[in-house]
């Protein structure tokens, strides 16, 4: 049974390696993050949202070489394999992995265009696993913050971002189904479908939840909660 979820962001900014230049900058964020997945349990079930729908096992390794660096990651511990070039959400979701010394992590993708029920019933399908496993939601909010954020300004960006850092905090289920897909592909939201996933798993339970980190300092939200089943 899953009864503790960690929301992060997916830039690849949070790998120090990739970002010489602004270690410390990012810093905030990325320790954020690792702090959210060192209280998951050892083993992981990770969701994200990719153009291609497919699940990673946890035998699979990764390299960040198509973001400039050669930087390579495992989803278990004792995978060994040749590294591929995996889905950023599966990268991460290795690398976090890592950071928090975890055992193993699994990796459910679904596409952009999931709709709020499909959503749901993966987080439904998720909440049956059986053992003490943690779920890895992996997603962005609007890239949309500023004259200078990669989509461009768009006003009503902060006041999306601050709905989704409340729904994040109160482990609102029911706010986060609530997301019209139309107006986050419009904002840039690359975290709707996950968040919807991890709203399936838990409307059906007792939740709560605390939001470590909602900021928006490259013009892109990044929110970081942990869930936890009450």
């Amino acid at each position: 049974m899953i009864t503790r979820a960690a929301v992060v962001p997916q830039p690849p900014l949070l790998v120090p390696e990739l970002v010489p230049g602004a270690v410390e900058r990012t810093a905030s964020v990325r320790d954020a993050c690792v702090a959210a997945v060192k209280r998951l349990p050892p083993r992981w079930v990770a969701v994200g949202a990719t153009a291609q729908a497919c699940p990673i096992p946890s035998s699979a390794c990764g390299t960040f070489r198509g973001f400039g660096v050669d930087v390579r990651v495992a989803l278990a511990g004792d995978a060994d394999g040749e590294p591929a070039d995996l889905p950023l959400p599966a990268l991460l979701a290795g690398w976090l992995r890592e950071q928090a010394g975890a055992e193993s992590v699994e990796v459910e993708l679904l596409t952009p265009s999931a709709g709020p029920e499909e959503c749901a019933a993966v987080g439904g399908r998720l909440a049956a696993l059986d053992g003490d496993v943690g779920l890895l939601v992996l997603g962005d909010g609007s890239n949309r913050h500023g004259a200078a954020a990669p989509g461009g300004d768009d006003a009503r960006a902060p006041g999306f971002d601050a709905e989704v850092g409340a729904a994040l905090a109160a482990a609102d289920a029911g706010a986060l189904l609530d997301i019209a897909p139309g107006l986050a592909a419009e904002l840039g939201v690359q975290g709707r479908v996950p968040w919807q996933v991890l709203a399936g798993l838990a409307r059906a339970g007792s939740w709560r939840g605390e939001l470590l980190y909602s900021e928006a300092p490259l013009g892109v939200a990044y929110h970081v909660a942990v869930w936890e089943r009450s």
